[in-house]
């Protein structure tokens, strides 16, 4: 399974990706509604950032920013580490265990978003494997 490419794992997956520019209490419902834990950030349809739950608890309710002033471009992590959909998703599962961070944005070779890997896709693919486990074991107990 770490070894589909990553354009499998975000097919037809909505993500949320805002300008640098737009405030963040405007991305962060964007979030909400989406379902989603963190925004690719752009400017000019390249990626520049990605704001995350954590920038919002951090960088904005903790540091006593206002949400409706203060655009996302000057509370996100810049220049995050990134990969391309043709890439291993154990490769982007690597990343995130070496950088101790929980998304990954996908990009095209020219910078544009396409998606986001999250840790949370590993969990998925965990709960496959421990299904398909259990069911290896129940029919291993039904021959004995």
């Amino acid at each position: 399974m770490p070894s589909r490419p990553i354009h499998e794992v975000i097919a037809e997956r909505e993500f949320v990706c805002v300008p640098f520019d737009m405030p963040v209490r405007e991305v962060t419902r964007r979030l909400l509604q989406a379902h989603q834990s963190a925004a690719l950030v752009t400017e000019h349809g390249v990626l520049t950032g990605i704001f995350t739950e954590r920038d919002a608890t951090f960088r904005v309710l903790a540091a006593g920013l206002d949400a409706d002033l203060t655009p996302v471009g000057a509370v996100l992590t810049h220049n995050p580490q990134t990969i391309t959909e043709d890439k291993p998703f154990g490769h982007a599962l690597h990343m995130m265990f070496e950088g101790g961070f929980r998304h990954v944005p996908v990009i095209t070779p020219d910078g544009r978003p396409v998606g986001i890997v999250t840790a949370h896709d590993a969990l998925g693919l965990d709960a496959i494997a421990f299904g398909d486990e259990l069911l290896r074991r129940e029919e291993i107990t039904v021959i004995l």
